[in-house]
């Protein structure tokens, strides 16, 4: 009967300890090449393959959730999922919030929009200039560029397709991001010089983390560290950045 009881219990403490190696991160899977469904369904891209490096070296499990951009920061406040990597810039206004790894990718912006439509950054006045909705290009938009109205949209896909029919005259988003569009369509033109605003890009990337969660927080940072000492880091980004 004792052996019983200590198998029980024994089986418990394992489950438990199973549970808490798996790391749910969720990301809006529509922003190449961050983060994107394959053709297999699958969450892929460089988040995911770095988010995995770091799962490795702490010796956990990552899961992914595909959620809506504005929706990552409140589902982490509601401890819905334990961190959230999803090319997500590290401002003032978002560490009220949650807390953010090292920054793990230096970020820009910049303006597109169909060749011969938009000639440079002063003409987007009066224009109609989509963003990911919640995001800090719509922030910058809203608050730096008074004659410019904002078009906020649920993924950067759906900002694309209405640019390409004439629904709006430009497209704001990463200059990541954007050049991978570039790949695919090439009657598209740069509008002025990537935007490097301190106040809204200038922080980089980070995974963003509950405020309670300080554990966490120190486990990717070290993890963070040492995937950039050993290689790992360079090889994910050359995979996705590299000529």
């Amino acid at each position: 009967m004792k052996k019983i009881v200590l198998a029980t219990l024994i089986g418990l403490v394992s489950a438990n300890a199973a549970a808490q190696e798996e790391i749910k991160f969720a990301m809006e899977a529509t922003y190449a090449p961050f983060e994107y469904v394959d053709e297999n369904n699958e969450i892929q891209g460089f988040d995911v393959d770095l988010a995995n490096a770091l799962c490795d070296v702490i010796e956990a499990k990552c899961t992914f959730h595909n959620q809506p951009f504005d929706s990552l920061i409140p589902a982490l406040k509601f401890r819905r999922y334990d961190a959230a990597i999803s090319g997500i810039d590290i401002t003032e206004q978002r560490q009220q919030v949650v807390n953010f790894t090292n920054a793990y990718y230096d970020n820009s912006a910049a303006f597109v929009a169909l060749d011969g439509k938009v000639a440079d950054q002063a003409a987007l006045n009066g224009k109609r200039v989509g963003v990911q909705n919640g995001s800090t290009h719509q922030s910058y938009l809203t608050e730096q560029l008074d004659g410019v109205t904002a078009v906020p949209y649920g993924s950067y896909q759906d900002a694309f397709i209405d640019m390409q029919n004439g629904r709006i005259d430009s497209v704001f988003g990463d200059t990541a991001v954007v050049a991978e569009w570039f790949k695919k369509n090439d009657s598209l033109v740069y509008v002025g010089d990537q935007v490097t605003s301190a106040k809204y890009f200038g922080n980089g990337f980070g995974i963003a983390i509950n405020k309670d969660n300080q554990e966490l927080l120190d486990k990717l940072n070290t993890a963070l560290k040492t995937v950039k000492n050993n290689g790992q880091y360079d090889e994910i980004f050359n995979k996705y950045f590299g000529e």
